[in-house]
């Protein structure tokens, strides 16, 4: 069990379900590759932070031309369903702040990845977006 830390705001029910509901819409996009879709839950530019094959750390930020191009290329255009299943610890910093936590099992055209990564969402004008991305292994693709 993940012990959180006291971040000095308490979420109420309604924060995490808030943080789920997305978290739902970002999943369904991503799993019919609806890279558009996944681009409109995002705040731009993004912020990328991630390592590389040789343990050098890197980070980047997006514009969403750039996210698209390169979610695209990531993601295929394959027409094989891909499937989430994911647990997630969200730490509230305030009530339009949360680091969410993921470790997730991501599973297209019968081959299993497991996923560990990070996310820093806001909220703007009552709905939450993703602002900031951070997974290890994916910086090469930030240079």
């Amino acid at each position: 069990m993940t012990q959180l830390p006291d971040a000095g705001y308490t979420p109420t029910p309604a924060d995490h379900a808030g943080v789920q509901a997305w978290f739902a819409e970002y999943d369904a996009a991503a799993a019919q590759r609806d890279i558009e879709g996944m681009a409109d839950l995002a705040v731009f530019p993004l912020n990328l932070v991630s390592d590389d094959p040789a343990g050098e750390g890197a980070s980047a930020q997006w514009d969403r031309k750039q996210f698209i191009d390169t979610m695209t290329h990531v993601m295929g255009e394959g027409s094989e369903d891909i499937t989430f299943e994911s647990v997630r610890t969200p730490v509230f910093l305030s009530p339009a702040m949360a680091v969410v936590f993921t470790d997730s099992t991501m599973t297209s055209g019968g081959t299993t990845q497991q996923l560990r990564y990070a996310d820093i969402l806001i909220k703007r004008d009552g709905r939450w977006a993703f602002q900031t991305m951070a997974q290890g292994g994916w910086g090469d693709n930030l240079r």
